[in-house]
């Protein structure tokens, strides 16, 4: 028996198949395994004989999906749903990631699971009717862990554009007004593995939505200042740019954000022992790696 996890190459999937240990898990790529075709689903399922799946796939370029919302819609929505089937024909439980994008950010203080969801944009749209739909069709075996301000060693995020950004500018601007928890696609990949170990160990888990988010609460500047710093100690870029913070309003992108992306992660630490990560540790952790000879 397996755990199988879809979106194997993106930021978190590619840590799950590298932390997994001693675990049984086989990750599929966009490239093996297209979500949005139940014949596909099943028949990989079928094969690897699955015993829990990952959703970590879906669409996460937030601009584009105003433009391209049919296609967001597809990976985000329509993907999980068919995963959702397919795991309820087993009877084998989902885990499905989504996003603070499904909240406005304008109620102050950390986001519980509990409050009320209002996504600003096309892409927290479909996010939010991807949960739905693995709710409405695993009602008591599905996990949606919702994540904030995803970083890490693989793939294209904030802390690789910052590093390009730091080696061909003297002044890089990065919005000021917006605060949430960078969380380490690591540090996630943990919490859902140990959630599985958990699962295949027979323990009957609390099902339902979690949030994780890293520690402590930054804002886009506060998180850019910390990389370059940790940037130049270990080598990485030759100096430190200045850091010009900038309003929201004064940058705007085809897609709004969500001014408060903070996340209540109790529940998740009550529940399963999970502790909210630090992501100065896991900004350490990621230089380290790039650090490493090839």
């Amino acid at each position: 028996m397996t755990i199988v996890v879809t979106g194997a190459l993106g930021q978190v999937g590619r840590e799950l198949v590298l932390r997994a240990g001693r675990q049984p898990l086989v990750g599929l790529s966009r490239a093996a395994l297209d979500i949005v075709d139940a014949g596909a689903v099943r028949r990989a399922l079928d094969e690897h004989r699955a015993e829990l799946v990952i959703n970590a796939a879906g669409w996460t370029a937030v601009d584009r999906a105003e433009a391209e919302p049919d296609a967001a819609w597809r990976a985000n929505r329509d993907g999980p749903a068919v995963l959702a089937d397919a795991c309820a024909a087993l009877g084998i439980p989902l885990i499905h990631l989504s996003t603070d994008y499904v909240f406005d950010g304008r109620t102050p203080g950390p986001y519980a699971e509990t409050d009320a969801v209002a996504p600003l944009g096309a892409y927290g749209r479909s996010k939010l009717a991807g949960e739905e739909a693995v709710r409405e069709r695993l009602p008591d075996r599905h996990l949606i862990l919702r994540v904030a301000w995803v970083f890490g060693a693989h793939g294209s995020n904030f802390v690789r554009t910052m590093l390009r950004l730091a080696r061909e500018r003297e002044v890089v601007g990065v919005v000021a007004d917006q605060y949430g928890g960078p969380t380490h696609a690591g540090a996630i990949a943990d919490a859902l593995l140990t959630i599985a170990a958990r699962y295949r160990a027979g323990e009957a888990l609390r099902w339902g939505t979690y949030h994780l988010c890293g520690t402590p609460v930054t804002t886009w500047h506060g998180f850019a200042e910390a990389i370059f710093a940790d940037a130049r100690r270990t080598g990485l870029i030759d100096r430190v740019p200045w850091v010009r913070p900038i309003r929201t309003d004064a940058y705007p992108l085809p897609a709004p954000r969500p001014a408060n992306s903070a996340l209540d992660c109790s529940l998740l630490r009550e529940h399963f022992g999970v502790e909210s990560p630090s992501w100065i540790a896991g900004l350490t952790e990621v230089f380290a790696t790039w650090k490493q000879p090839t």
